[in-house]
Protein backbone atom coordinates (compact mmCIF):
# COMPACT_ATOMS: atom_id res chain seq x y z
CA UNK A 1 0.00 0.00 0.00
CA UNK A 2 2.92 2.37 0.65
CA UNK A 3 3.97 2.07 -3.00
CA UNK A 4 0.42 2.94 -4.11
CA UNK A 5 0.39 5.98 -1.79
CA UNK A 6 3.72 7.16 -3.18
CA UNK A 7 2.54 6.66 -6.76
CA UNK A 8 -0.57 8.74 -6.08
CA UNK A 9 1.64 11.73 -5.18
CA UNK A 10 3.95 11.48 -8.17
CA UNK A 11 3.24 13.48 -11.35
CA UNK A 12 1.46 11.46 -13.99
CA UNK A 13 -0.98 11.87 -16.84
CA UNK A 14 -4.36 13.29 -15.89
CA UNK A 15 -6.89 10.46 -16.20
CA UNK A 16 -9.51 12.86 -17.58
CA UNK A 17 -7.85 15.25 -20.06
CA UNK A 18 -4.57 13.31 -20.50
CA UNK A 19 -2.51 16.40 -19.72
CA UNK A 20 1.10 15.71 -18.73
CA UNK A 21 2.59 16.17 -16.21
CA UNK A 22 -0.27 16.29 -13.71
CA UNK A 23 -1.72 14.48 -10.73
CA UNK A 24 -4.21 11.69 -11.34
CA UNK A 25 -6.84 14.39 -11.85
CA UNK A 26 -5.35 17.74 -12.77
CA UNK A 27 -6.45 20.97 -11.08
CA UNK A 28 -8.27 22.15 -14.20
CA UNK A 29 -10.37 18.99 -14.46
CA UNK A 30 -11.05 18.94 -10.72
CA UNK A 31 -12.31 22.52 -10.92
CA UNK A 32 -14.40 21.75 -14.00
CA UNK A 33 -16.02 18.49 -12.91
CA UNK A 34 -16.25 18.92 -9.12
CA UNK A 35 -18.17 22.16 -8.74
CA UNK A 36 -20.04 22.33 -5.40
CA UNK A 37 -23.82 22.15 -5.71
CA UNK A 38 -26.81 22.39 -3.41
CA UNK A 39 -27.74 19.02 -1.94
CA UNK A 40 -30.16 17.56 0.60
CA UNK A 41 -28.41 17.77 3.95
CA UNK A 42 -29.39 14.22 4.94
CA UNK A 43 -29.16 12.20 1.70
CA UNK A 44 -27.01 14.43 -0.58
CA UNK A 45 -29.42 14.39 -3.51
CA UNK A 46 -29.03 17.50 -5.71
CA UNK A 47 -31.60 20.16 -4.86
CA UNK A 48 -32.58 23.64 -5.91
CA UNK A 49 -30.45 26.28 -4.21
CA UNK A 50 -31.88 27.35 -0.87
CA UNK A 51 -33.61 24.03 -0.15
CA UNK A 52 -32.20 22.09 2.79
CA UNK A 53 -33.92 18.69 2.59
CA UNK A 54 -35.60 16.65 -0.12
CA UNK A 55 -39.23 15.53 0.12
CA UNK A 56 -38.31 11.91 0.80
CA UNK A 57 -36.16 12.83 3.80
CA UNK A 58 -38.87 15.14 5.12
CA UNK A 59 -41.46 12.35 4.88
CA UNK A 60 -39.19 9.59 6.15
CA UNK A 61 -36.15 11.01 8.02
CA UNK A 62 -33.14 8.71 7.57
CA UNK A 63 -30.92 7.45 10.37
CA UNK A 64 -28.19 9.73 9.04
CA UNK A 65 -28.13 13.19 10.61
CA UNK A 66 -26.09 14.57 7.71
CA UNK A 67 -24.58 13.41 4.43
CA UNK A 68 -21.99 15.12 2.24
CA UNK A 69 -21.13 14.05 -1.33
CA UNK A 70 -18.25 15.47 -3.31
CA UNK A 71 -19.58 14.91 -6.85
CA UNK A 72 -22.38 13.39 -8.88
CA UNK A 73 -21.93 9.81 -10.04
CA UNK A 74 -21.34 10.92 -13.60
CA UNK A 75 -18.52 11.56 -16.05
CA UNK A 76 -15.64 11.39 -15.27
CA UNK A 77 -16.06 10.18 -11.70
CA UNK A 78 -18.09 7.04 -12.47
CA UNK A 79 -15.27 5.66 -14.62
CA UNK A 80 -12.55 6.66 -12.17
CA UNK A 81 -14.39 5.06 -9.26
CA UNK A 82 -14.75 1.88 -11.30
CA UNK A 83 -10.97 1.85 -11.80
CA UNK A 84 -10.51 2.30 -8.07
CA UNK A 85 -12.97 -0.35 -6.97
CA UNK A 86 -13.19 -2.96 -9.71
CA UNK A 87 -9.83 -2.78 -11.50
CA UNK A 88 -7.63 -3.19 -8.44
CA UNK A 89 -6.18 0.31 -8.29
CA UNK A 90 -6.11 1.42 -4.62
CA UNK A 91 -3.82 4.28 -5.59
CA UNK A 92 -6.97 6.29 -6.36
CA UNK A 93 -7.77 6.56 -2.65
CA UNK A 94 -5.55 9.57 -1.97
CA UNK A 95 -6.91 11.59 -4.91
CA UNK A 96 -10.55 10.82 -4.12
CA UNK A 97 -10.09 11.48 -0.40
CA UNK A 98 -8.58 14.88 -1.18
CA UNK A 99 -11.55 15.65 -3.42
CA UNK A 100 -13.94 14.64 -0.63
CA UNK A 101 -12.13 16.55 2.11
CA UNK A 102 -12.24 19.74 0.04
CA UNK A 103 -16.04 19.51 -0.32
CA UNK A 104 -17.99 22.12 1.69
CA UNK A 105 -19.02 20.81 5.14
CA UNK A 106 -16.82 17.69 4.94
CA UNK A 107 -14.03 19.12 7.08
CA UNK A 108 -16.33 20.23 9.94
CA UNK A 109 -17.89 16.75 10.09
CA UNK A 110 -14.45 15.13 10.27
CA UNK A 111 -13.23 17.58 12.90
CA UNK A 112 -16.30 17.03 15.11
CA UNK A 113 -16.26 13.23 14.78
CA UNK A 114 -14.96 10.97 17.53
CA UNK A 115 -14.82 8.04 15.10
CA UNK A 116 -14.58 7.63 11.33
CA UNK A 117 -15.84 4.23 10.20
CA UNK A 118 -15.67 2.68 6.73
CA UNK A 119 -18.69 0.78 5.49
CA UNK A 120 -17.46 -2.82 5.83
CA UNK A 121 -17.41 -5.34 3.01
CA UNK A 122 -18.41 -8.96 3.36
CA UNK A 123 -15.55 -11.45 3.62
CA UNK A 124 -16.36 -12.80 0.17
CA UNK A 125 -16.32 -9.35 -1.43
CA UNK A 126 -13.10 -8.46 0.38
CA UNK A 127 -11.41 -11.61 -0.91
CA UNK A 128 -12.56 -10.87 -4.46
CA UNK A 129 -11.45 -7.23 -4.42
CA UNK A 130 -8.38 -7.47 -2.23
CA UNK A 131 -9.12 -4.28 -0.30
CA UNK A 132 -12.01 -2.27 1.11
CA UNK A 133 -12.16 0.99 -0.85
CA UNK A 134 -14.09 2.70 1.96
CA UNK A 135 -11.38 1.84 4.47
CA UNK A 136 -8.67 3.30 2.22
CA UNK A 137 -10.66 6.51 1.87
CA UNK A 138 -11.27 6.73 5.63
CA UNK A 139 -7.59 6.28 6.42
CA UNK A 140 -6.68 9.12 4.09
CA UNK A 141 -9.41 11.35 5.53
CA UNK A 142 -8.80 10.79 9.24
CA UNK A 143 -6.15 8.15 10.00
CA UNK A 144 -6.19 8.67 13.78
CA UNK A 145 -9.97 8.36 14.03
CA UNK A 146 -10.49 5.47 11.63
CA UNK A 147 -11.50 2.15 13.18
CA UNK A 148 -12.06 -0.72 10.71
CA UNK A 149 -13.21 -3.28 13.26
CA UNK A 150 -15.96 -1.50 15.18
CA UNK A 151 -18.77 -1.77 12.62
CA UNK A 152 -19.30 -5.33 11.40
CA UNK A 153 -20.95 -6.75 8.32
CA UNK A 154 -22.55 -9.97 9.47
CA UNK A 155 -23.36 -11.52 6.10
CA UNK A 156 -23.16 -11.01 2.39
CA UNK A 157 -26.23 -9.75 0.55
CA UNK A 158 -27.75 -10.40 -2.84
CA UNK A 159 -26.74 -7.95 -5.56
CA UNK A 160 -28.24 -4.53 -4.89
CA UNK A 161 -28.23 -3.35 -8.49
CA UNK A 162 -31.70 -3.12 -9.98
CA UNK A 163 -33.44 -3.04 -6.60
CA UNK A 164 -35.57 -0.15 -5.36
CA UNK A 165 -34.67 1.58 -2.12
CA UNK A 166 -37.39 -0.32 -0.24
CA UNK A 167 -36.08 -3.62 -1.62
CA UNK A 168 -32.51 -2.67 -0.71
CA UNK A 169 -33.57 -1.83 2.84
CA UNK A 170 -35.20 -5.25 3.19
CA UNK A 171 -32.09 -6.85 1.68
CA UNK A 172 -29.93 -5.13 4.31
CA UNK A 173 -31.96 -5.89 7.42
CA UNK A 174 -29.68 -7.29 10.11
CA UNK A 175 -26.56 -6.96 7.95
CA UNK A 176 -24.66 -4.48 10.16
CA UNK A 177 -23.87 -4.58 13.86
CA UNK A 178 -21.45 -3.01 16.30
CA UNK A 179 -18.74 -5.32 17.67
CA UNK A 180 -20.41 -6.53 20.90
CA UNK A 181 -17.25 -6.40 23.02
CA UNK A 182 -16.66 -2.77 22.01
CA UNK A 183 -20.17 -1.33 22.05
CA UNK A 184 -19.25 1.09 24.85
CA UNK A 185 -16.97 2.90 22.38
CA UNK A 186 -20.02 3.93 20.34
CA UNK A 187 -22.13 5.26 23.23
CA UNK A 188 -22.72 9.02 22.93
CA UNK A 189 -20.11 9.30 20.17
CA UNK A 190 -20.25 11.40 17.02
CA UNK A 191 -19.50 9.10 14.09
CA UNK A 192 -18.81 9.65 10.39
CA UNK A 193 -19.38 6.79 7.95
CA UNK A 194 -17.32 6.73 4.75
CA UNK A 195 -18.26 5.11 1.44
CA UNK A 196 -17.35 5.58 -2.19
CA UNK A 197 -20.77 5.74 -3.90
CA UNK A 198 -24.27 6.39 -2.55
CA UNK A 199 -27.11 5.12 -4.73
CA UNK A 200 -30.38 4.88 -2.84
CA UNK A 201 -28.81 5.44 0.56
CA UNK A 202 -30.06 2.09 1.89
CA UNK A 203 -26.61 0.76 2.82
CA UNK A 204 -25.57 3.87 4.73
CA UNK A 205 -28.97 4.11 6.39
CA UNK A 206 -28.74 0.49 7.59
CA UNK A 207 -25.22 1.06 8.93
CA UNK A 208 -26.27 4.30 10.64
CA UNK A 209 -29.26 2.56 12.21
CA UNK A 210 -27.00 -0.12 13.72
CA UNK A 211 -24.81 2.61 15.23
CA UNK A 212 -27.79 4.57 16.52
CA UNK A 213 -29.22 1.43 18.14
CA UNK A 214 -25.86 0.96 19.88
CA UNK A 215 -26.14 4.45 21.37
CA UNK A 216 -24.28 6.72 18.95
CA UNK A 217 -25.21 10.36 19.51
CA UNK A 218 -24.83 11.55 15.91
CA UNK A 219 -24.13 9.63 12.68
CA UNK A 220 -23.18 11.39 9.44
CA UNK A 221 -21.76 10.16 6.15
CA UNK A 222 -19.17 11.25 3.61
CA UNK A 223 -19.32 9.80 0.10
CA UNK A 224 -17.29 10.54 -2.99
CA UNK A 225 -20.19 10.32 -5.45
CA UNK A 226 -23.97 10.45 -5.31
CA UNK A 227 -26.33 9.17 -7.96
CA UNK A 228 -29.11 11.55 -8.97
CA UNK A 229 -31.99 9.10 -8.73
CA UNK A 230 -33.50 7.77 -5.54
CA UNK A 231 -36.24 5.22 -6.12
Amino acid sequence: MRLHALAARLPSQCAVCRAWPAQRVCDVCAARFAQPRARCETCALPLASGTRRCGACLRHPPALAACVAAVDYDYPWAGLLAEFKFQGDPGWAATLATLLRSTPWAEPLLEAAHLVLPVPLSRQRLRERGFNQSLLLARHLAPRKTDPGLLLRLRDTAAQSGLSRAQRLRNLQGVFAVEPLRSAQVLDRRIVLVDDVMTTGATLDAAAMALRHAGAQHVAALVVARTEVRS
